[in-house]
């Protein structure tokens, strides 16, 4: 009898301890949400000067004053919480934070179906990739990467990439053998730049600027408002406009956190965001003209691709292009050649 009550009460015991831990967990995963509203935390690695930053405020602004602030956006710019995009994508799926802006290559390494967006010399102007991203092509993708536990909030944008480097202009692809790049944390833009010459490795954006001024690395690839919002322009000497890949930012949300919001500030949410999302595209493309007129004043020595010198280098890229096509699967591939 007496082995009796001790088994009960070691029963009870442990009972207790599970729903103890049950009840931590489900304060831990509602720290963000009140009786009264939902608090979403947002990182990126750019700049308070940056087109996107910029939006991401007019944002703030608009979720707070539409939900009667419901729903605030808490923003974490410059790398302040996480230095790479990669690392905010990963807290995002944990629930770490509840939201982030990154550039699609990241997601690249997460769902292998944006890699769509990486494959060089695909869009031949910013409207052509627009009606990719806002088309079919987009909402598909949006679709798949429900599986990686994420919610699309939809795409700006940081224009075309281009190279900036401390050794010469590049004007063929032999001008690239031999140099030291920096590239994202993707194995695609890895290897085109590689299949070209240069000697490409990745590293997070939040360290780029120290290596290129230890000289680390010669030159890398990036949009001209990041070169000029990073001050890349104080460690690189040359800027050649080779429009080689089409730079998407997408904005994602944790899947499990968006799920349990009210119906109603869902929509606001995706409303909102949709309206930042072309504010921002609008920054962009006036921030890079200005850009490109400031760094022309400081003293870089730009020069642009012709049409000719992009057929080389796509040309050399063929056998790169082919082998991530197939990777990316026909499916993707065919909606992408129906913009």
């Amino acid at each position: 009898m007496r082995d009796k009550k001790v088994f009960l009460v070691a029963i009870s015991f442990s009972l207790l301890t599970i729903l103890s831990a049950c009840g931590s967990l489900g304060l831990a995963k509602s720290e963000n949400s009140t009786a009264k509203g939902y608090t979403l935390r947002l990182t990126h690695v750019v700049s308070e000067s940056h087109a996107s930053h910029r939006a991401l405020v007019q944002l703030q602004k608009g979720l707070e004053e539409k939900t009667d602030g419901r729903l605030k956006l808490e923003i974490y710019p410059g790398g302040q919480l996480y230095g790479s995009d990669r690392e905010a994508v990963e807290a995002v799926q944990l629930g770490n934070i509840e939201m982030t802006v990154v550039a699609t290559p990241t997601i690249s390494t997460f769902n292998k179906k944006f890699m769509v967006f990486d494959l060089p010399f695909s869009f031949q102007s910013i409207e052509e990739a627009r009606k990719a991203v806002d088309g079919k092509l987009g909402k598909k993708l949006n679709e798949d990467l429900l599986s990686n536990g994420l919610v699309s909030l939809g795409y700006a944008e940081n224009g075309f990439r281009q190279i900036a480097n401390n050794t010469k202009p590049i004007e063929t692809p032999d001008d690239l053998k031999g140099l030291k790049l920096r590239v994202i944390e993707n194995k695609l833009y890895q290897e085109t730049f590689n299949e070209l010459g240069a000697n490409a490795s990745p590293l997070s954006f939040s360290e780029t600027y120290s290596a290129l001024q230890q000289g680390t690395f010669d030159g890398m690839d990036n949009p001209v408002t990041l070169i000029y919002s990073s001050k890349f322009y104080e460690v690189q000497k040359y800027l050649t406009l080779t429009h080689q890949v089409y730079a998407p930012l997408i904005t994602v949300i944790n899947k499990d956190f968006f799920d349990q919001l009210p119906n109603d500030l869902k929509q606001i949410l995706k409303e909102e965001t949709s309206k930042a999302n072309q504010v921002q595209r609008s920054f962009t493309q006036e921030q890079e003209e200005k850009n490109l007129a400031e760094l022309k004043e400081i003293g870089m020595k730009i020069n642009q691709l012709t049409p000719e010198q992009e057929a080389v280098f796509k040309k050399e890229l063929e056998l790169v292009i082919k082998k991530y096509e197939k990777l990316i699967g026909p499916e993707t591939m065919n909606l992408m050649q129906q913009q």
